[in-house]
């Protein structure tokens, strides 16, 4: 064992991405995320309709004009994102506790982090899913047309909803066994996604402004939060399953 995990960390992240024995673990801890989310329906509905609330109450707490949506509308948008996020999250690893199949994971015949890549891919089809069926509900709602900007939204999208998903699905590994995990898991989450949330709600804000501007240094740290993020969650995650 000491052997297999000096042989793993001297190859490093990228290697170990690279090797074909890998994926098939990671496709099938994939297939089975979105099989049971198909067969249960859970995860998608109830979140969509919590961030649909959200966004519906916000719009009319303040009536806001087209300007001040604009100014607003991107932090608004990334709270019902992180809101969507915490709930999505929250389950990923409690079904395997209270399935008992965690276990059984750890004993099959595939890479630690298969479970790990597998998981944080599913987390990432759902969110990105209900984001999806935000966006077009926001720019209705609060009179914010995003049609012309729709490829560098859906970029920020993709790289900040990255940044929630991975160290939200580390943070449901550790929160799985506690008592208190429907608590403890924003409170873990939050301090660490305050970047994620700053640069994807500044980057939001420049395109959808009054002269929209492409957010070059925004999604440069996105991007870099989500590969310190995935390096971090890579040497950590087989520790954390033993445990």
């Amino acid at each position: 064992m000491a052997a297999h995990s000096q042989t793993v960390h001297e190859g490093g992240l990228a290697s170990q991405l690279a090797a074909p024995a890998l994926w098939p673990g990671v496709w099938a801890i994939f297939a089975k995320e979105v099989r049971t989310e198909l067969r249960t329906r859970e995860l998608l509905v109830t979140t969509a309709v919590f961030t649909l609330v959200v966004v519906f109450m916000f719009s009319f707490s303040f009536d806001p004009t087209s300007a001040e949506s604009r100014r607003f509308g991107p932090g608004l948008l990334w709270i019902a994102f992180l809101f969507a996020g915490t709930l999505m999250l929250e389950p990923s690893f409690m079904r395997e506790q209270t399935n008992d199949t965690l276990a059984a994971l750890r004993l099959a015949p595939i890479d630690p982090c298969a479970i790990l890549f597998g998981k944080v891919l599913a987390n990432f089809l759902f969110l990105i899913i209900t984001e999806a069926l935000l966006l077009p509900v926001f720019s209705v709602f609060y009179n914010v047309s995003i049609a012309a900007v729709l490829p560098g939204l859906a970029l920020v999208c993709l790289l900040g909803t990255l940044g929630i998903v991975i160290p939200g699905t580390i943070f449901s590994a550790v929160t799985a066994h506690a008592r208190m995990r429907e608590l403890l898991l924003p409170l873990l989450l939050l301090p660490v996604l305050t970047p994620i949330l700053i640069a994807a709600t500044e980057s939001t804000s420049a395109l959808l402004s009054d002269s929209p501007e492409w957010p070059s240094m925004g999604l440069k740290l996105l991007a870099g939060a989500d590969i310190i993020f995935l390096t971090v969650a890579y040497f950590l995650f087989g520790a954390l399953l033993e445990e």
